[in-house]
């Protein structure tokens, strides 16, 4: 059965599921990224997400990696550019990964133009479908934070600036659209704003927001401004990094390559927002697993099937 396709921007039609390839470079070899991008694209995906920095859990050695793989996976199948959508994204402010523009610093007009070019040669493509700011300038509470904290502020880069930079690379053809990415509601509107008042008005198209039977903050106030607004979700972490699937709930704690068993200790996001150790993830969890069970549906299944039924426009199973 073909996966679905919506209409992300009225001339972008992409489909409901959208693979990731976040894992590509660490977790995943070269040949098992092309195996699981053969198949997502034999399936009918058409919509295709990295990012700079990936892939993750993020080294020096491995930056970029996710990108290339795609890039080589698009050449070495003569795919036409025009069957595909791109999505990547610009790193926000970090300090921790200094081989990215010495952190990167910020989201300024800068590392907006230098990030887009690094990608696009990475991708081996000459433009960019969709372009996300990965996450906020400025501080805001991310990554399994829920409350924010006012006396974590700092300076931050105008949203004008960001919004600047963006037209003009849509301007020049290396992006279509753009997004963003672990925003909030004030951002996300305060984007859609400043946008109005310039010459092109580069409108954002979509938020990628964690989304899942774990994680429903975007439920809350997002929801009502992406719904009135027009911008569609872009769901990622469906399965909540694997534990929907049900495979961290067996006595062992589940096999030793799964991810959050490989690489414990250095996914900080996955071990503070689906910690299973607390009582309330766990119980939830476990609760999901019983319900597919007893009506004899995947588990998988039944958490994206869920999703869509929350009325999200695209799922990304990072």
């Amino acid at each position: 059965m073909a996966v679905p396709l919506f209409n992300l921007a009225p001339d972008m039609a992409v489909s409901r599921l959208c693979l990731g390839t976040m894992t590509f470079g660490e977790q995943n070899s070269m040949s098992q990224s092309f195996q699981l991008l053969d198949k997502a694209f034999q399936s009918g995906i058409n919509f295709f997400d990295s990012a700079e920095m990936y892939p993750v859990p993020q080294r020096a050695e491995t930056q970029g990696k996710s990108e290339e793989y795609l890039g080589h996976w698009i050449r070495s199948r003569n795919i036409p550019r025009d069957r595909l959508v791109l999505a990547t994204k610009v790193c926000g402010p970090s300090g921790k990964m200094t081989w990215i523009r010495n952190g990167p610093e910020s989201v300024d007009s800068r590392n907006i133009a230098e990030a887009l070019d690094n990608s696009l040669l990475r991708l081996q493509s000459d433009y960019i479908d969709l372009y996300q700011v990965h996450w906020p300038d400025r501080y805001v509470p991310m990554f399994g934070e829920t409350e924010f904290d006012s006396h974590r502020n700092f300076p931050y880069v105008s949203f004008e600036e960001q919004l600047i930079a963006l037209e003009k690379a849509i301007c020049s053809g290396k992006i279509r659209y753009i997004g963003l990415s672990n925003e909030t509601p004030y951002g996300l509107m305060k984007f859609l704003h400043v946008a109005e008042g310039l010459s092109r008005n580069p409108r954002v198209v979509s938020v990628q927001n964690a989304y899942n039977l774990l994680c429903r903050n975007f439920d809350s106030g997002m929801a009502e401004c992406c719904h009135h607004e027009r911008v569609s979700l872009l769901a990622y972490s469906p399965l909540a990094m694997g534990i929907l699937s049900g495979k961290y709930l067996s006595l062992d704690g589940g096999p030793s390559d799964a991810r959050l068993n490989l690489f414990k200790g250095r996914y900080a996001e996955g071990e503070s927002r689906y910690n299973l150790s607390d009582g309330i993830t766990g119980k939830a969890a476990r609760l999901y697993f019983s319900i597919a069970k007893k009506y004899d549906v995947h588990p998988v299944s039944f958490a994206i099937v869920e999703l869509h039924e929350s009325g999200s426009s695209s799922l990304n199973p990072e």
